[in-house]
């Protein structure tokens, strides 16, 4: 069986909306603390600097990891993390075309080689934990043990009669 979904959690619509209206409200904080601190100009031509960077950025990391996509299916192998590092540097690069510094600082940290692979993991555990719980397989734990991970329902789940009286569970083991 499958739990219901909690009332208070964040669902990604949410967690999306929330960063729509959050993030241009610190943009723009952070535009007027920089514009202070070094000057309307300097800012502004540091934010052109960025996009210039972050442009050349993604044109490079983006052919290589194509270079990469395409070297995997030619040999055949399944390109997960070829299609992962695509993902990332396509919303990395957007980021890095959007003006303003928190947005270049995480574009910067999708796009490039050496902090993508941070966000590759990242981006791995989000979608397993997300599968393993909508899976009718894998999501429902029962209360054998505290290190058993057998599901409530499928193969190898413990059954339950049918009938009105007492229910005994229990497994059975071939040896």
């Amino acid at each position: 069986m499958t739990t219901p979904p909690r009332r208070g959690r964040l669902r990604p619509t949410r967690i999306a909306a929330l960063l729509l209206l959050i993030v241009p409200i610190l943009e723009v904080m952070t535009l007027i603390a920089v514009g202070q601190a070094i000057g309307g100009w300097q800012t502004f031509f540091l934010l052109v600097a960025m996009s210039v960077l972050g442009a050349w950025l993604i044109r490079l990391e983006g052919a290589r990891a194509w270079v990469a996509l395409t070297q995997a299916l030619q040999s055949g192998r399944m390109p997960a993390r070829e299609l992962a590092d695509g993902m990332l540097i396509l919303i990395g690069g957007t980021l890095l075309l959007t003006p303003g510094f928190l947005t270049d600082i995480v574009g910067f940290a999708l796009v490039l080689p050496f902090t993508r692979p941070v966000a590759r993991r990242l981006l791995e555990a989000v979608i397993s934990r997300r599968l393993i719980a909508q899976s009718p397989y894998l999501g429902a734990v029962s209360g054998f043990g505290a290190g058993d991970t057998r599901p409530e329902s499928g193969p190898g789940a413990p059954r339950r009669s049918t009938s009105d009286g007492d229910v005994i569970e229990g497994e059975i083991i071939d040896e």
